[in-house]
């Protein structure tokens, strides 16, 4: 199996382009991250290039932190902000070579806020299929995120079923779902065709997935057994040192 370090936990003390030169020394396949855009672009390709590292994915901006914003595409009134966070990740994700963008709903709920993010969804994808880009959406958890528009698969799944696109898939984070909705092992398949990535962390304190209520090892088994073949999102927050927490990979690739 295949493995991608998410750098918005892993090696979160390094500036990005030293986190993925991190990444590959541990023997990572991939990288991903979360909001790469105090980083010049440039200096993060570079060390892409130099590892040899495939950039998974990257989210749009959160909006004002200050303010308690978690995304902006699925609130009413603030359409211009939203897709100016979309024509960031997009122009950001293009210069690093990153395949996918998760573009996140915030803190909203009702219709309005529904047709605001198929509408700025509407608006991503037809913006990323020009560069050949993926937008993910991803269901995240109530403990976490309370108050988050996009809570659940099924939410996700009506969504792009809504706007049926080629290019609009469901980030697929083993940890969220175990605690929104569980049974990984039935949901996994039933999803597999709307599944652009997977992310895991341990359930519930959300770090390395060797504790914790899951089986990560069945977990992995049930994905590669689906013929899964890209490289899975390991989102968790680090313990220590990060190649502390990493005894699980090289176990992982075993099975």
């Amino acid at each position: 199996m295949k493995f991608s370090a998410n750098l918005g936990f892993l090696w979160s003390d390094r500036g990005l382009p030293d986190a993925i030169r991190a990444a590959h020394a541990a023997g990572f396949d991939a990288v991903e991250c979360h909001w790469p855009y105090e980083y010049d672009a440039q200096s993060v390709k570079i060390a892409l290039d130099e590892t040899g590292l495939p950039m998974l994915g990257l989210n749009t901006s959160r909006g004002d932190l200050s303010a308690g914003e978690n995304g902006l595409s699925a609130l009413p009134g603030r359409e211009e902000d939203a897709r100016a966070a979309i024509d960031e990740a997009i122009t950001y994700a293009a210069a690093i070579g990153a395949q996918n963008i998760h573009v996140m709903a915030g803190f909203s709920s009702g219709p309005d806020a529904h047709q605001t993010f198929v509408t700025n969804l509407r608006y991503a994808c037809a913006q990323a299929a020009k560069l050949g880009l993926t937008i993910l959406i991803e269901p995240l958890n109530r403990h976490d995120a309370p108050g988050y528009f996009l809570t659940t698969t099924d939410q996700a799944r009506a969504l792009i079923e809504e706007i049926a696109v080629f290019n609009l898939k469901l980030m697929f984070d083993c940890y969220h779902v175990q605690l929104m909705e569980g049974d990984l092992s039935h949901r996994l398949p039933d999803l597999l065709p709307i599944i652009g990535h997977i992310q895991f962390a341990s359930v519930p304190d959300r770090g390395p997935p060797d504790r914790g209520e899951l089986n990560y090892t069945h977990v992995f088994r049930v994905i590669r057994e689906l013929g899964y073949e890209k490289p899975l999102g390991a989102e968790y927050k680090q313990v220590g040192n990060a190649d502390w927490t990493l005894g699980w990979l090289h176990d992982a690739r075993d099975l």
